[in-house]
């Protein structure tokens, strides 16, 4: 078969599934999130955004900019290198520094990306670790699960936030080989949050280490940002501490902390650490500012909870069904990929506001949605803008309401 041919087939499939993607061309306003420009073939519009992973609009924030303009004027564009070769700025170090303090550990390893931190520190420990099997929840994020199989450790999946299920896998298991559990935090899509501590007390009683994911949840809870980990105490229980600078913290990277030697044991292993340039300082700048911000400050993350709240409850008089959790994800479900994109055209078109739906392969089919994550920046007009306008969808469309 002809590939241009293949390649065509393949998009045609999506599309007509109602799970092509379409990108929404942003320019975000410095000072002003959550407001954006939408550029499109019939001129640009202004639009208030509703779906951003800058939780807490740190991307914005005066002491991150500034610190990054600092940087960029003290050292230029680029980092020059890899962390081997040239490329260890003091930046680098610094933010390292930072971080294992946020999450009182020993060491910090910083990566290009929360998804490459993630495939890198996964592939190494269980590639490595002699005869090492993986207990992945089964809904860990795609970077999780192409790590642990680029590994080629042996691996099993429980059920989701089922502790019991983990033991009940874990006892089938030979007792003497090392083992591994890879479980998430905040889970990106429902917004349920892991039980931490009775998932490391499984993995105490079978001597295994542990790997948390706290993409989603760093900067946003604890007392100092340090994650759901921090707010339950048990962050001196895990092995491994996976977090990300783009999301919360408002820029880009990822990272992992731990003991020192499981650190320098993946910073001298990982192919995907070794080989590749490091961040740009000024990133590394910002990123160590909106840290040490949210370790300081209460405020963003107290005004955050308040307005899902205040979204949440809104939506509940409305009867628009938004999925359940205990988290600053707001899901609403609409269970069909060709709605779910009708209902995101319609905001961004008729009332500038822009929801990504959320399809296949990203959640299983029958569950897409619009992830709504509100901002301490979105104001309560905003909030009743926004669930005004689903109002007038869910009446155009004769959709479901909840209960």
């Amino acid at each position: 078969m002809n590939h241009e041919i293949f390649f065509r087939k393949q998009l045609d499939d999506l599309k007509r599934e109602g799970n092509y993607r379409i990108f929404a061309d942003l320019e975000r306003h410095a000072g002003d999130f959550p407001r954006a420009t939408h550029h499109r073939e019939r001129g640009r519009k202004a639009v208030t955004v509703w779906c951003s992973n800058d939780y807490l609009g740190m991307g914005q924030h005066q002491a991150v900019i500034g610190a990054m303009h600092e940087a960029l004027d003290r050292c230029g564009a680029g980092a020059g290198g890899t962390r081997n070769i040239a490329g260890t700025n003091h930046y680098h170090v610094m933010l390292e520094r930072e971080l294992a303090d946020l999450h009182r550990t020993d060491s910090a390893l910083l990566f290009n990306s929360g998804y490459m931190s993630n495939w890198a520190t996964l592939s190494t420990l269980a590639g490595k670790v002699t005869g090492c099997i993986v207990l992945c929840d089964e809904l860990n994020h795609a970077s999780m699960i192409e790590g642990v199989r680029h590994s080629r450790a042996e691996k099993h999946i429980w059920r989701h936030n089922d502790p019991e299920d983990l033991r009940r896998k874990m006892a089938t298991l030979d007792p003497d080989r090392p083992k591994l559990v890879a479980f998430e935090s905040v889970y990106s899509m429902d917004g349920d949050i892991a039980p931490i501590a009775e998932i490391c007390d499984v993995a105490d009683e079978f001597g295994a280490m542990t790997y948390l994911d706290e993409v989603h949840a760093v900067g946003l809870y604890g007392p100092r940002g340090g994650g759901i980990s921090e707010r339950e105490g048990v962050a001196h229980r895990l092995t491994v501490i996976e977090g990300t600078l783009a999301k919360a913290f408002g820029v880009v990277g990822g990272y992992i902390a731990g003991s020192e030697v499981m650190c320098d044991f993946v910073r001298s292993f990982a192919s995907g650490f070794i080989f590749t340039t490091s961040l740009p300082p000024a990133v590394a700048a910002g990123a160590t500012a909106s840290i040490r911000h949210l370790k300081a400050s209460q405020a963003e993350r107290a005004r955050h909870q308040a307005q899902v709240a205040k979204l949440r409850a809104r939506l509940d008089a409305i009867g628009v069904p938004h999925y359940p959790n205990p988290s600053h994800i707001v899901p609403v479900m609409v269970g069909d990929p060709v709605l779910c994109k009708v209902i995101s055209d319609r905001l961004l078109d008729h009332f500038a506001m822009y929801v990504q739906p959320i399809n296949y392969p990203t959640v299983p089919r029958g569950t897409e949605r619009l992830r709504i994550t509100p901002s301490p920046l979105h104001s309560d007009e905003d909030i009743e803008k926004l669930v005004n306008a689903l109002g007038t969808i869910w009446a155009e469309l004769s959709l479901r309401r909840a209960a």
